[in-house]
């Protein structure tokens, strides 16, 4: 007896938000993730006495909020390698996902992992400054990772006497800029953090603004998670074979489902060998179940014996990725070293790693007017441009704009491990031709 199982029908109406902090230095982001905290009654009583005992030490008469995230800033100051911080908080209308990224220039890089699963980006300016470099870097980085909802949080109002126009002008600034990104959605909200003002309470002092509070927006925005609109992929992490008296002939392919329903007695293909099966039966806490999607856990049984590892891909026959060796896409590049054509590289895309070369960057972007810079020939940490990268082994990729989970890869230094830059693949994959000029293949194996 198998257990029929359908899709939750409010699955996108879930009660989880993710979403991403991030600010250039000093514009208060700690600040305001502390207040909102405090405010939302989500931090510990001893963790709200070490800060007042901290605080009264310095000298100070209230409790300074910045300290309950300030603990990544203290590394930072003494030179350790930071990651984002994931904080968890609930209010009676919705939990909460937090990635805090760090705010110096050289991390922002960490905002493309704290973003690259969020509903939400808040992007905190300083009101005397305004829309700055680092501003706009996060706005190319939320639109590049297509976040659908961003926040612009005009941070200090108090210090610019709570004027409208000092915020009309960010606000205008910004969501020009951003709505050139692509950005789809743009909430501008004037803020004080430090005195609370539009965090979690209604500010008092700005009576001209008739909108959300931060933490109200974040309650309401519309957000969806459902993964069962797209076509359905499966990658592969583990082949099972237990070869027991019990289960002498079982053969199931264990992972998660990063998109789509799957069904027994669907048809399947398994890429990038372009075999195809049938899905015989579905594993899934230990009961078959005739249904499974994302992004459930589950072990697959295909009805015919096929050569399948980790690293493979599969997908419904009727919507299966055409696998390509040609990867034209759009690069965060992260690390201290440069990428540059020519460069050899792991990419990672799922659960299958590919050796690959660099054969082009056709531009970098420029963040001050969304310019591209052609031919840069290379890429540094914290640009933004478009590579063309030649795989040694065919991968299954989907576009980015379908698909966030399917459409992303890792380019890695083979050498050490290291993340060299994070990867969204275009629309478009039609395989390049080759060239009269091509260079012989070395002996390593790596001229594809």
């Amino acid at each position: 007896m198998t257990a029929t199982t359908e899709p939750l029908a409010d699955l996108s109406a879930t009660t989880l938000l993710r979403f991403a902090t991030a600010g250039s230095v000093d514009d208060g982001k700690s600040t305001l993730v502390g207040r909102l905290l405090h405010d939302s009654k989500s931090i510990l009583t001893d963790q709200l006495e070490a800060v007042e005992a901290v605080s009264a030490q310095r000298g100070q008469d209230t409790p300074d909020l910045a300290l309950l995230t300030d603990g990544l800033r203290a590394e930072r100051e003494q030179g350790i390698t930071i990651d984002v911080a994931y904080r968890y908080f609930a209010t009676a209308r919705r939990r909460f996902i937090l990635a805090d990224t760090p705010g110096h220039v050289q991390y922002t890089r960490n905002m493309v992992t704290g973003a690259s699963t969020a509903d939400l980006a808040v992007v905190l300016v300083d009101a005397r400054n305004g829309v700055i470099e680092q501003t706009r870097r996060h706005a190319a980085v939320a639109a590049l990772l297509r976040v659908p909802h961003v926040v612009l949080a005009v941070n200090k109002m108090d210090l610019v006497g709570y004027e409208e126009k000092v915020f009309a002008a960010i606000a205008e600034e910004f969501t020009a800029y951003a709505s050139d990104l692509g950005v789809p959605e743009i909430t501008a909200i004037p803020i004080s953090a430090l005195a609370g003002d539009n965090v979690v309470e209604p500010s008092a002092n700005m009576d001209w603004y008739g909108g959300p509070t931060v933490l109200e927006h974040l309650e309401t925005v519309p957000v969806s998670h459902d993964l069962t609109a797209c076509p359905a992929r499966f990658p592969v992490q583990y082949v099972i074979r237990p070869q027991s008296a019990e289960h002498p002939d079982y053969r199931g392919y264990a992972g998660q489902i990063a998109s789509g329903v799957l069904r027994v007695g669907e048809a399947v293909t398994v890429l990038p060998s372009g075999r195809t099966s049938t899905i015989e039966g579905i594993d899934a806490l230990g009961e078959s179940v005739d249904i499974a999607w994302a992004p459930q856990s589950v072990t697959l049984r295909l009805a015919d014996d096929i050569d399948i590892s980790r690293g493979d891909l599969i997908a419904p026959s009727a919507s299966a990725p055409a696998p390509t060796q040609d990867v034209e896409a759009t690069v965060c590049h992260v690390a201290d070293q440069p990428l540059s054509v020519g460069a050899r590289v792991l990419l990672k895309h799922t659960t299958r790693t590919v050796k690959a070369i660099v054969k082009e960057i056709p531009s970098r972007l420029t963040l001050d007017d969304l310019s591209q810079h052609p031919e840069p020939g290379r890429l540094v940490a914290n640009d933004i441009g478009r590579v063309v990268v030649r795989t040694a082994e065919p991968l299954a990729l989907d576009a980015y704009a379908d698909s966030r989970r399917t459409g992303s890869f890792l380019l890695i230094d083979p050498a050490d491990g290291t993340t060299l830059a994070a990867g969204m693949a275009g629309a478009a994959f039609a395989s390049r031709p080759e060239t009269a000029d091509q260079a012989p293949a070395d002996e390593e194996g790596w001229d594809f």
